[in-house]
């Protein structure tokens, strides 16, 4: 007996599929491998991507003299018709040449190795051309240095804009600092909270300004919030007096709803409206030259300093990845293994 929904052949074996179906559906995957890809990444990503694709654009624009477009990159296979892997190569010089922090060429040519497969799916591109893309590397660490010393000595650039080449990592005794000498006003308690979850809590600026006055148990002593980067929500203590300032912040400062940090204007009124990220990081950058005299203070340095004490006082790897919302270990390793001793358990008698 068979299966009522099996159809067997005359032979007793299952049919194959035509291979015209498989082709077809070959074909439809391939005209949607873009569409799918972008479907499934977050909005930040997809903003880092275009940024990259624009950029690459730009760069066949002015090598090839056809006019190239990053949406076009970024949606239709038939646009990388005719990349090769010097091309590529090429783009990593040319953002060098333009002055990109290193950092930035690795992830400008990660999105352009990453359409480049889309597109050897789709078969506008051919294996092989696929594989020698793939064998143009960014720069390690060690490299990175290298390549800054040469276009220093050429007086070139090696950054382009105002981020920082190294984070800066406060003291425990300056985050105190820091926390303690806020005023007791409705601008001084805001700024209590702000900083208590830059250095205590380890948010991300965008974490905090999608942050709403629900997020927040006072009874329990909780934060729940949605890290829109790795696409996870969680639910963290606060800590390290933080239950405290929110507190006195929501009981004198903070509307019933909304947003939770409210602006601010001149002379230290609060506004209806949230913090943006450009606010915060006005704010972080005023206070950290206001109370402590170290100018360009960031948002990210406080989550800088978060971690690194937090490696310092032996937090676990895994702790450290799960409480700083990261995807792979790659990044709290980091930490841990700045934080480490090197000589430790040495002994010479």
């Amino acid at each position: 007996m068979t299966n009522d929904l099996t159809i067997l052949d005359a032979d007793n074996r299952l049919p194959a599929i035509p291979s015209e179906v498989g082709q077809a559906a070959n074909e439809a995957a391939a005209r949607s491998a873009f569409a799918d890809y972008r479907s499934r990444k977050a909005a930040n990503t997809l903003t880092r991507q275009d940024n990259g694709l624009a950029l690459f654009a730009d760069y066949l624009t002015e090598t090839t003299g056809d006019k190239h477009t990053g949406e076009a990159l970024a949606t239709n296979p038939d646009a990388w018709a005719g990349v090769t892997w010097g091309l590529v190569r090429g783009f990593v010089a040319w953002l060098l040449l333009r002055s990109y922090a290193v950092g930035s060429v690795n992830v400008h040519l990660s999105t352009v190795k990453t359409y480049a497969t889309l597109t050897a799916r789709a078969g506008a591109l051919t294996t092989q051309d696929l594989a020698l893309i793939r064998t143009v590397q960014g720069y390690s660490r060690r490299e990175g240095l290298h390549a800054d010393e040469k276009r220093e000595a050429a007086n070139i650039p090696t950054r382009n804009g105002h981020k920082k080449r190294e984070p800066v990592a406060l003291t425990a005794d300056q985050m105190t600092a820091l926390k303690t000498q806020l005023p007791n006003t409705s601008q001084g308690r805001r700024d209590a909270v702000l900083i208590g979850l830059l250095c205590d809590l380890g948010l991300r600026c965008g974490e905090v300004t999608g942050l709403s006055v629900s997020d927040v148990d006072l009874k329990r002593g909780e934060l729940t919030f949605y890290r829109e980067k790795v696409d996870l929500v969680q639910t963290h203590r606060l800590l390290n007096g933080l239950q405290a300032a929110m507190a006195a912040y929501l009981e004198q400062d903070a509307p019933p709803i909304g947003p939770l940090l409210r602006s601010s204007r001149k002379g230290g009124y609060l506004t209806g409206a949230g913090m943006s990220a450009r606010a915060i990081t006005a704010r972080v950058r005023y206070l950290g030259k206001q109370f402590l005299g170290i100018e360009d203070l960031s948002a990210h340095d406080l989550r800088h300093t978060w971690a690194t004490l937090a490696a310092r006082s032996g937090t676990p790897l895994t702790r450290l990845q799960q409480a700083g919302g990261w995807t792979s270990l790659a990044m709290p390793a980091l930490y841990i293994q700045a934080a480490a001793i090197a000589n430790e358990g040495v002994r010479l008698v």
